[in-house]
């Protein structure tokens, strides 16, 4: 047998150079139509094609609201870590409670000295309590209204 010769077990018609026979073979003779494809009626959202149609159920508006939520949320528990780190007297050499001090000052950096006490530890926890109350209710509240929309 050479590598031009037909295999055996297959016979195919002459002057054809593809398949004529086998699993999932159609002819595509004289007079061949393939089958149409089964109707299948547009669904309640079809566009056509070319316009792209954003959802309306909300999901961005959702989203952007437990964004300012969560921002809100971060911002009063670094406040609150603050505050509970200096009434504990935590080393104020150690890199994380100057991390947390830091990002704490600047978050309430246009609060600091409302309240002079003479008590240093009453003067922090209203200098810094009352900044994270505000982003606390700020924050929910936008939220909150944003989700009412």
């Amino acid at each position: 047998m050479t590598d031009t010769d037909p295999f055996p077990y297959r016979q195919e018609p002459p002057g054809h150079g593809y398949r004529s026979s086998g699993p999932g073979y159609q002819s595509s003779g004289p007079g061949y139509q393939p089958a149409p494809p089964p109707y299948q009626a547009p669904s309640p959202d079809y566009e056509p094609a070319g316009r792209a149609r954003r959802p309306r159920d909300g999901s961005g508006v959702r989203r952007t609201a437990l964004i300012i939520h969560s921002i809100a949320d971060v911002a009063a528990a670094f406040l609150v870590l603050w505050i509970v780190l200096y009434m504990f007297d935590a080393n104020q050499a150690n890199v994380f409670v100057q991390f947390v001090k830091g990002v704490a000052d600047w978050l309430a950096g246009w609060s600091q000295d409302i309240f002079t006490m003479d008590t240093e530890q009453l003067r922090v926890l209203l200098n810094y309590g009352l900044p994270a109350l505000i982003y606390l209710g700020a924050g929910h509240g936008i939220a909150a209204r944003m989700r009412h929309l």
